[in-house]
């Protein structure tokens, strides 16, 4: 029988056709990619972004794409606006409107109105102080003269030693008068600060307000040098239920009993 050779394994044959290579382009920086990436984000902000002048009635439109940008296919195209028929009202209302012109030589003036300047009036006097009430005399005072008064009378055996009373003594038969506070005349208030003032204290003008320059003390406590007041009116008290003051206009500065019915007694200092 026949023998059939079979054929003897061979080695793999290598292909001869040369290896493709890359074609070589021009070197890319990070400054290229950098381009690339903000004309990619400026090309589509461009056709979304859209500035409407609603005062004016101006729409304008960023709708072209910056000439390094493609075209994009993932944004819709947005439609152009006309503006013409938006402008022409403001455009007629422009070629309307009357030109003003100023000479370059004009001159302004202002009309200053006439100021006319009044001093303010005097200030008016100040009132007077107001009388102070006197008592009413008393119904056996009013059937009996005042007793005449001589200037420096003696001092009650009651009040000797008060040197309130005897200061008070020298100014006896001193006219009253309204306001008065020297011996050239007196009131009430006035004769007695002037008194008290002789032996260095000084109490307030009026009557009411020496009501309150001392301390109050009982009538059975009461001593020569106290002050005796009673609505409207102060004396000094002279003991021995009596006092001495400067009562009303047309008397004198005179000791005299006591008239008051419920008197406040005031020791000052």
């Amino acid at each position: 029988m026949p023998t059939t050779a079979l054929p003897s394994p061979e080695a793999p044959t290598l292909s001869a056709r040369p290896a493709r290579h890359r074609a070589g382009g021009s070197p890319r920086t990070p400054l290229d990619d950098a381009a690339a990436l903000a004309s990619r984000h400026l090309a589509g902000a461009a056709r979304r972004t859209a500035a409407v002048a609603g005062t004016s009635g101006l729409v304008v439109s960023m709708l072209a794409a910056p000439a390094v940008a493609g075209p994009s296919t993932d944004q819709p195209s947005l439609p152009t606006v006309d503006t013409t028929s938006l402008t022409a009202p403001t455009r007629a209302a422009l070629e309307l409107a009357p030109t003003v012109s100023v000479p370059a030589d004009a001159a302004w003036t202002f009309d200053v109105p006439a100021i006319t300047v009044v001093a303010d009036p005097p200030p008016a006097p100040e009132p007077e102080p107001e009388p102070e009430a006197e008592p009413a005399p008393s119904r056996s005072a009013a059937r009996e003269p005042a007793p005449a008064a001589s200037i420096g009378a003696p001092v009650p055996a009651s009040a000797v030693g008060s040197a309130v009373v005897e200061i008070a003594a020298r100014y006896v038969g001193t006219p009253y008068v309204y306001g008065g506070t020297t011996p050239d005349g007196f009131d009430c208030s006035g004769f007695t600060s002037y008194v008290f003032a002789q032996v260095g204290i000084t109490l307030p003008r009026t009557s009411s307000d020496q009501r309150y320059a001392g301390t109050e003390v009982p009538a059975d406590q009461a001593q020569p040098g106290d002050l005796v007041w009673s609505p409207g009116h102060i004396a000094i008290y002279a003991g021995a239920g009596t006092i001495i003051d400067s009562p009303q206009p047309g008397s004198t500065v005179q000791f005299r009993e006591m008239y008051q019915s419920n008197p406040v007694f005031i020791r000052v200092g």
